[in-house]
């Protein structure tokens, strides 16, 4: 039903960034102004709506998600919305995290880049692979974090392996980490900046397509910290959890405002 290129942007009065308004809002549609547009923006006819019904969804992927379902004349129509707090331009989202071991699983990775992936984020640790011999002394102390390698500490031949499976596999991964699959993948991102200076809300609702296209647009390269860029997503070690594992994950992550500019 949706033209892939779809997207709209406006700015609202008042704050409605929680997903719970934002479901609200749906389901008010017949008085809400921002509903409307939004159901324009997916392409339906405002005149042939009999009912919209929407609930939040949790636990499917890192993203709050809501299920709006749009009961016409004829049939029932259901649009999936991956959803997107920020404050600012420069805020970071997280929209993937998971195990490498989970990703082996989604991408068939190659089992010398799977062992990379885990020095990089921890799970293979530098002191293992220094009482093995794998690498020198030198080699441990002029690491920047003796609990793991950034990218740009591993050797070149090493880098390219890494490069050249990202850019191998790009649009899949692209596809499996900000649309996601199954029948909770998102047709529709929408982001919400609140302003709390001007008690603003603006807005972003883009085709699912045409986020994957912005947000993957660019190289695979290594980012200036280290990381691993996959154009505008971020690849990096989660980090944080107070010490904890499970800060050994990979993190998927992107700025949700880069949608304003298109």
């Amino acid at each position: 039903m949706a033209d892939l290129v779809r997207i709209g942007s406006e700015t609202a009065k008042g704050g409605f960034a929680n997903e719970k308004e934002i479901a609200k809002k749906f389901i008010n549609w017949k008085k809400d102004k921002e509903a409307q547009k939004w159901l324009k923006i997916m392409d339906y006819n405002l005149k042939k709506i009999k009912k919209v019904e929407a609930e939040v969804l949790h636990g499917h992927k890192t993203d709050v998600q809501i299920k709006v379902t749009i009961t016409l004349k004829k049939l029932v129509s259901v649009q999936n919305l991956s959803v997107k707090k920020t404050n600012s331009d420069a805020d970071y989202n997280q929209i993937d995290k998971r195990w490498v071991k989970n990703y082996i699983e989604l991408w068939n990775i190659p089992e010398n880049i799977t062992t990379l992936l885990k020095i990089f984020c921890g799970e293979i640790s530098p002191s293992e692979l220094l009482s093995e011999k794998k690498i020198t002394q030198s080699k441990y102390n002029s690491l920047r974090d003796k609990r793991r390698f950034f990218m740009d500490e591993f050797e070149n031949k090493h880098k390219k392996t890494i490069i050249d499976f990202f850019t191998k596999n790009k649009l899949l991964i692209i596809a499996d980490i900000i649309k996601g699959g199954g029948k909770f993948a998102a047709d529709w991102m929408l982001v919400t900046r609140y302003d709390t200076k001007e008690d603003e809300t603006t807005w972003v609702l883009a085709d699912i397509n045409k986020a994957m296209n912005i947000f993957g647009e660019g190289e695979v390269e290594i980012s200036p910290r280290g990381s691993i860029s996959i154009g505008r997503i971020t690849l990096q070690r989660k980090g944080g959890d107070g010490g904890r594992v499970t800060g050994n994950m990979l993190q998927f992550k992107i700025r949700p405002c880069d949608l304003f500019r298109y």
